[in-house]
């Protein structure tokens, strides 16, 4: 849903579209005001007293600045991306969640996990072939618009930055059993909500200070930042009582779904160039598994 709809929220037709900087910094706000919901639901004492331990805000420093990178550079991704072309490509962090799982997690693979990363390769190959030529070869001014190799640089410097955030989170959150989760995720959204903020500032400040801090929200606006911020939430549970690596499998559905929603109502025609990629995506997912 999340993929779906701020591929949409980029390329609908308005007088202004929002700025992604803005949005990202308001999803590790909503962030905030969640997990303190749960705290004060679960009537959990000294929150705050242990949510501002300096040697623990050092700790979350690090995977937080990755996430903020990772959310601006998802926005730039779908801007130049279909939706299916990006949920595919995006699926190169599984490799790298296998690759910062073998050196921050001490976790060994078998022969079997090795050749589905290969295959994984191969069907992200087929599936950016098919995007790039496919460009190259359309016109009209929406697609003058977007840039495929900029999106496709915007997917792999994510998918880095997101197999090493995920697997120092999943070390901290498990090494951390006295530590809530979601005061975690407070402090994971307090020091990536500082550089998004620092994002706004750098990049954004001057159409902000002409145009408003809310320039081109509108309700699905809204609704992709809730969406985002939840979904990361949820993320953290799944990262938390099972791994970054099972979360992966769980996009193979995804995919599925994505393509025929784009099919359906965004345009998007599927080749058989990228039906091909996206089959031996979900095999490779699903054989990683055995």
């Amino acid at each position: 849903m999340l993929v779906l709809l701020m591929r949409y929220s980029r390329i609908a037709k308005s007088e202004k579209i929002y700025n992604a900087s803005t949005a990202v910094f308001m999803a590790e706000v909503v962030k905030i005001l969640t997990c303190l919901y749960m705290l004060y639901y679960q009537r959990q004492r000294h929150w705050l007293k242990t949510i501002f331990q300096p040697k623990e805000m050092i700790k979350i420093f690090i995977p937080s600045g990755l996430y903020a990178l990772q959310n601006n550079l998802l926005y730039i991704a779908l801007s130049n991306l279909e939706a299916a072309t990006f949920q595919v490509t995006y699926q190169l962090k599984i490799l790298s969640t296998a690759v910062f799982s073998i050196a921050l997690l001490g976790k060994s693979m078998n022969v079997t996990q090795w050749i589905s990363l290969f295959l994984l390769m191969m069907g992200v190959t087929c599936v950016q072939f098919d995007n790039t030529s496919a460009v190259g070869n359309q016109q009209g001014p929406v697609d003058d618009q977007q840039r495929p190799m900029i999106g496709l640089l915007s997917v792999i410097i994510s998918c880095v930055s997101s197999g090493f955030a995920g697997c120092y989170f999943e070390k901290l959150l498990k090494s951390s059993n006295n530590t809530s989760m979601w005061i975690r995720n407070i402090q994971l959204a307090i020091c990536s909500g500082f550089f998004s903020f620092m994002g706004i500032i750098l990049f954004d400040y001057e159409s902000i200070a002409k145009e408003g801090f809310f320039q081109g929200y509108n309700s699905l606006t809204w609704f992709v930042i809730i969406n985002q911020a939840l979904g990361g939430l949820l993320v953290a549970l799944v990262v938390k009582y099972a791994d970054n690596i099972l979360k992966g499998f769980a996009t193979s559905i995804s995919i599925i779904l994505s393509g025929f929603i784009s099919f359906f109502l965004l345009d998007f025609v599927p080749s058989s160039l990228f039906i091909l990629g996206t089959f031996i995506v979900i095999i490779s997912t699903i054989l990683y598994a055995y």
